[in-house]
């Protein structure tokens, strides 16, 4: 028999949890702090920090918002956390959602246990919620394109999975559960992603606003406000998506991205890296680029980024990049890096081909196949590639944690972003989470 929603949501504990479950929830926890720290530094999450704080005052209960430190509401903090880590697009994603959970679940999740008056929850019960927001987001999310005849922003469903951390958090009962759910579904930003795609701005994948959206739902279903029913969850024809609930783990079916820029276009940054490593490429040898790849990755399409969101919604740029300087990482999605001379030359290199095999293949599996022509004559092909960092073959731990300290380090400082991962790694029962909210909930700089 299928385990009820709200029973889910409720009653998941740690002991349910197999261990290499809360390996894993610790391994999302861990990248998503590292693109959170890196990603303040952003023209986006300084409005947005600056917004919320202006917007979002604390009439009763505060939580501090991500690396800031100002006290705001909680869904100002959620706003602020998700948009603020959504700058970066270098967090974990899921193929069928073709979205984004855990950067809009964490802010949720950090924003209710810190406002509540009771204190933090302790490491088991943190990482077990976090948890439970990754299983309701990749089910609603895979629900969502199921039944809708559009493709929606991350937001539209991660108020799903939000609205359900803050029934737990607040401790709402099953009816006031379910009115939660439903809220947050009426309200999610149901925003058109294509449309970002192809006009990159700050607004991005709406993972902010959702879980804005979702906390703000918990909370006015906690006061009497009613909104059911949530048809991604209750609905007879996604009832399957649910049925394997706390059998079935969505946490072990995220991607791990590796450079911070739309996981369609890694692919072919991938296969450039392979070729560029493989022959030791010099850029001045090449003389063009061929790649073959799939519609949407096509349509990142902007090839001399004037923005840091135009610079993440690229192919070209990207790959690029990762010619002229042998990597891929925030420096290059930075303002400072869209004026490279030869990053641009190297752009105006590349022609694209649609493959029709690429697209059937879509979106479970994304492929690309890079073709390099050097100046001698010679052509090197690198075959159809997929990213690196995918289910089906994750990235080593060390791999994970090299990435964090490249992202957070120079931020944070080495001795800080030590102790963020010591204290990610000692997560568990009747281990203190004062340590850790104190680490990623105050100022990136500690001021004067």
């Amino acid at each position: 028999m299928a385990r009820p929603v709200t029973d889910f949501i409720h009653d998941l504990h740690w002991d349910e949890l197999p261990p290499e479950v809360r390996e894993f929830a610790r391994r999302w926890l861990l990248d998503l702090a590292g693109v959170a720290a890196a990603a303040t530094g952003t023209a986006l999450s300084r409005i947005v920090r600056a917004h919320a704080a202006a917007q979002f005052g604390a009439g009763g209960a505060a939580a501090r918002m991500l690396f800031d430190g100002r006290g705001v509401s909680p869904a100002g903090a959620a706003l602020a956390g998700g948009m603020t880590i959504d700058a970066l697009d270098a967090h974990d994603g899921h193929k069928l959602t073709k979205g984004h959970v855990g950067c809009g679940v964490l802010p949720a999740l950090l924003a209710v246990s810190d406002a509540a008056p009771c204190g933090a929850p302790d490491g088991a019960e943190f990482l077990t919620a976090l948890v439970l927001g990754y299983e309701i987001g990749t089910r609603a999310g895979i629900a969502l394109h199921r039944t809708a005849c559009d493709y929606h922003t991350s937001g539209a469903w991660v108020a799903v999975a939000a609205a359900a951390l803050g029934a737990r958090g607040l401790g709402l009962d099953a009816a006031r559960t379910h009115e939660a759910l439903g809220i947050a579904e009426y309200h999610g930003p149901r925003s058109q992603m294509m449309r970002c795609i192809d006009h990159p701005t700050m607004v991005k994948d709406g993972s902010g606003w959702g879980a804005m959206a979702g906390l703000s739902a918990a909370y006015l279903a906690a006061d009497g406000f009613t909104g059911a029913p949530a048809l991604l969850v209750t609905g007879a024809e996604v009832a399957p998506l649910w049925a394997d609930l706390g059998q079935r783990w969505c946490l072990f079916e995220q991607y791990y991205k590796p450079y911070p820029v739309c996981r369609w276009a890694q692919p072919s940054v991938q296969a450039t890296r392979t070729l560029r490593e493989r022959h030791a490429l010099a850029p001045d040898a090449i003389e063009s680029i061929e790649i073959g790849t799939f519609h949407q990755a096509i349509r990142l399409a902007v090839r001399h980024p004037k923005t840091t969101e135009e610079a993440q919604y690229s192919t070209a740029y990207p790959v690029a990049a990762m010619l002229v300087r042998g990597r891929v990482g925030p420096q290059e999605v930075a303002p400072e890096a869209l004026d490279d001379a030869a990053i641009n030359r190297m752009a105006d290199r590349i022609v694209f081909t649609e493959s029709e095999a690429f697209n059937a293949a879509f979106p479970a599996r994304r492929f690309a196949e890079v073709t390099i022509v050097l100046k001698d004559g010679r052509r090197l092909r690198s075959g159809p590639t997929e990213a690196s960092g995918d289910p089906e073959a994750p990235a080593p731990m060390d791999e994970v944690r090299a990435k964090f300290h490249a992202y957070a380090d120079p931020v944070l400082g080495r001795d800080r972003a030590d102790a963020i991962e010591a204290e990610i790694d000692a997560l568990g029962p009747d281990r203190d989470m004062a340590a850790l909210f104190g680490l990623i909930l105050s100022p990136v700089s500690p001021g004067p």
